[in-house]
C-alpha cells in the first residue's frame, strides 16, 4: 500500500461557481488526484457553486468520481451564480446566507474550501476568508481577465472556438459580398476578441479597452470596398462600447444600449450599415463559446493549477490563488484579484500586431 505523505489539510470541499467552462473537471481532478492518492485527505464535493453550500448540498467524492473526467466539459460538481455577499433585499440575506455557509464548513469539518471560478468567485472567496474560512481559489473563465495570473483555464478551448466560427463567416461574407458582425464574450475586457480576431483575421476587432468611432470603422471598409475587397469581417467583443457610450455613466449607458439594440454586435451592425449602407448581418456566438471538450492547452494548465492547489492544502498555505505567472505555476495573495478585472493594456504586443497587418480597432 503507498504510503501517503503528511498534510495539514485533512478534509477540504471544493465547489465550481459562476458560468461553465472547458476544463473544469479536468481542475476537479488535478486537485482531487494528488489530494487523495498522495495525501490521503477526505473531500467534500459541494454541488452548484455557493449555493450548495449554503444548503449542504454535498457529498464526499471517492477516486471514481474524479476518474475519466479529464476530456468531460461543463462541471460534475454543477454550479450557479449565487453571490452570498451580492445586493440582497435586506441585509439580513447576507447574514443568514454567510451563517449558513460557516455551518456547513464546520458541520464537514472543513480545514479549507477550494473554489473554481472567476472574478466573481474568487472575490466571494476572499470575502469568506475575512470572514475566517480557509479559501484557496483556482482561475477559469473564458474571458480570460483574473487580475493576478497570466492565463485562465477555459480561455484557450474558447479562443478555437471563436476563431473557428469566424473561419467559417468568412465563406459566407465572401460568397454574399457582405459585412458580417460577430459578436463574443468579454463584457468587460476585450482578450477573446482580440486573439480570436487576429487569428481569424478579422478586418476590424472592437474591444471595450478601446472606444470606437463609428466614422472610422466606415472610412476604413470604403478603403476596402475602392481597393477591390468585397467583404468585411467584424469581431466584437459584447463589452465594446462608442466613444459616445464611453462618456456616459453606467445608468445612461445601459438606457443608451436598451434602446439602441440588444447587444453590441446588433448595434454595431445597425451603425455600419447606417454609416456606410452596406448590407450588414450580425451573428452572436453565445454559450457555444463555453461548451465543450477542453483544448489541450486548457487540460493541461486546469491539471497543473489543480495540482498546485493539491500542495498547497497540504503545506496550509491557504487564501492564495493558483496562478500562472511565465512559466511558473505558483500563487497570489486572494486578496489580488478581489473585485479587480484585468484589462487588455493599448500597448498590449498583440494590439500593435493587429494594427501592423491592417486591422482597424475602431479608433
Amino acid at each position: 500500500m503507498k504510503e501517503m505523505k503528511d498534510s495539514v489539510t485533512k478534509t477540504f470541499g471544493i465547489l465550481t461557481s459562476g458560468g461553465d467552462c472547458p476544463g473544469l473537471n479536468a481542475a476537479i481532478r488535478g486537485v482531487c488526484r494528488p489530494a487523495f492518492d498522495t495525501y490521503g485527505m477526505k473531500i467534500i464535493g459541494i454541488a452548484n457553486g455557493f449555493r450548495g453550500l449554503i444548503d449542504d448540498d454535498t457529498r464526499e467524492l471517492k477516486p471514481e468520481d474524479f476518474s475519466g473526467i479529464l476530456t468531460l466539459g461543463g462541471t460534475i460538481l454543477g454550479s450557479s451564480r449565487e453571490k452570498p455577499f451580492g445586493a440582497p433585499d435586506k441585509e439580513d440575506d447576507i447574514i443568514d446566507k454567510v451563517s449558513a455557509i460557516k455551518e456547513t464548513y464546520l458541520k464537514h469539518e472543513l480545514d479549507c474550501l477550494v473554489v473554481l471560478g472567476g472574478n466573481g468567485t474568487n472575490t466571494t472567496g476572499y470575502k469568506l476568508a475575512r470572514e475566517g474560512l480557509n479559501v484557496i481559489g483556482l482561475p477559469k473563465t473564458i474571458d480570460n481577465d483574473i487580475f493576478g495570473t497570466d492565463k485562465t483555464f477555459g480561455f484557450d478551448s474558447a479562443l478555437y472556438i471563436a476563431t473557428e466560427s469566424i473561419d467559417r463567416l468568412h465563406s459566407t461574407a465572401q460568397s454574399h459580398r457582405r459585412v458580417i458582425v460577430i459578436e463574443l464574450m468579454g463584457h468587460k475586457a476585450g482578450w477573446l476578441a482580440l486573439y480570436a480576431g487576429v487569428a481569424g483575421g478579422g478586418d476590424v476587432i472592437l474591444i471595450p479597452e478601446i472606444p470606437y468611432d463609428i466614422k472610422v470603422i466606415a472610412d476604413h471598409l470604403d478603403k476596402r470596398t475602392k481597393s477591390g475587397k468585397t467583404f468585411s469581417i467584424i469581431v466584437v467583443a459584447e463589452g465594446a462600447m462608442s466613444i459616445q457610450e464611453a462618456h456616459m455613466d453606467k445608468k445612461d449607458r445601459k438606457k443608451f444600449r436598451h434602446d439602441h439594440g440588444p447587444s453590441a454586435g446588433y448595434r454595431v451592425a445597425r451603425e455600419i450599415n447606417e454609416a456606410t449602407g452596406m448590407e450588414t448581418r450580425a451573428t452572436v456566438l453565445g454559450y457555444v463559446q463555453r461548451g465543450g471538450s477542453p483544448s489541450a492547452s486548457d487540460r493541461i494548465l486546469a491539471t497543473s493549477l489543480g495540482t498546485v492547489a493539491a500542495d498547497l492544502l497540504a503545506h496550509g498555505q491557504y487564501n492564495r490563488m493558483v496562478s500562472l505567472n511565465g512559466n511558473d505555476i505558483g500563487s497570489v495573495d486572494l486578496s489580488i484579484p478581489e473585485s479587480k478585472v484585468k484589462s487588455v493594456p493599448l500597448d498590449h504586443y498583440l494590439v500593435n500586431t493587429a494594427k501592423a497587418v491592417g486591422t482597424c480597432m475602431g479608433a
